[in-house]
């Protein structure tokens, strides 16, 4: 069987594998790399359970092959949080009850972080569309656009927020965190 070799960043971390020309970068991440965050639902591109970054772009991995990704930067959900502390998305899912059995939860997360890249303070309208090649076959929508909303509220504040240099200060110790705002 002939195979060809790939190399990829996957969540910042480089990984090199020989992959036949055939697999489907959905099954290169789970199988290969065990990153089972990404899901895969229909095969067929329509739930978006199989979403991640490909260079920053919302992609489905259920529709790309391996060798496809080769040379590129992916992000999957397992990227998303700065252990212990989950992205302002994966919180805000939690606080607005935005998933239910959440096998199109990192999908949608994953959607939702490009979304508010390109569009940080999107209406209601635009999560909608945002979103519109995700589906969640448990919920109606409402706490989804809610978790997008507050996340984006959250991002926001955070890169308006000063930040101070950490260092000392006339003797003293400063942080390099972010102001509290107020």
């Amino acid at each position: 069987m002939t195979t060809q070799h790939i190399t990829v960043s996957v969540n910042g971390e480089a990984h090199e594998a020989d992959v036949e020309p055939r697999l489907l970068l959905v099954h290169f991440l789970r199988d290969d790399l065990g990153l089972t965050g990404t899901h895969v639902g229909c095969d067929t591109s329509n739930c978006g359970a199989c979403t991640i970054h490909v260079d920053g772009v919302s992609a489905k991995s259920c529709t790309m092959l391996a060798v496809q990704a080769d040379g590129r930067e992916l992000k999957t959900i397992e990227g998303m949080a700065s252990e212990p502390t989950l992205h302002p998305l994966q919180q805000a899912f939690w606080d607005q009850h935005g998933l239910q059995c959440g096998f199109c939860t990192p999908g949608m997360i994953m959607q939702a972080a490009w979304l508010l890249a390109e569009n940080p303070d999107p209406d209601e309208a635009e999560i909608r569309e945002g979103i519109s090649g995700n589906l969640c076959r448990c919920t109606g929508y409402v706490n989804i656009v809610k978790a997008i909303q507050q996340a984006a509220g959250e991002l926001s504040a955070a890169e308006s927020a000063p930040v101070v240099a950490a260092g000392t200060v006339d003797g003293q110790e400063v942080s390099a965190e972010p102001a509290a705002a107020g």
